[in-house]
């Protein structure tokens, strides 16, 4: 058992949308990537997503509503939600999901991410 930085890990890579492995709990991964700007329009047919905002603010924007995130705030993203993920500024976010999780989910584009790196 180690403790864990999440400000050391998060100044250890820059890249934006592509979430880096900093754990494992069960059949999860524990994840932390920094966000700017929109994502896409997805959602996961079986997995469903923890938001957990570390440093800035986070919209998920919904089809019917939308969610703002503040620093030490998270949000549960049932699967089958469609949902977009905006940060107007760099944003660093936890995410807590099933080892099966692709980023980008059904939709596959410049940004999917299909092998994660570990920190």
């Amino acid at each position: 058992m180690r403790s864990v930085s999440l400000a050391q890990k998060f100044r250890s890579f820059d890249d934006l949308w592509s979430p880096k492995i900093v754990g494992e709990v069960n059949d999860h991964y524990v994840k932390l990537v920094k966000l700017k700007g929109e994502f896409v329009w997805h959602h996961h047919e079986a997995e469903d997503e923890l938001f957990l905002v570390v440093k800035g603010r986070l919209l998920i924007k919904f089809r019917d509503r939308d969610v703002w995130l503040e620093e030490g705030e998270f949000a549960i993203v049932p699967h089958g939600v469609e949902h977009l993920p905006i940060a107007a500024e760099e944003t660093h976010v936890l995410l807590l999901e099933p080892k099966s999780t692709l980023n980008t989910g059904n939709v596959r584009n410049e940004r999917t991410v299909s092998e994660l790196d570990r920190i």
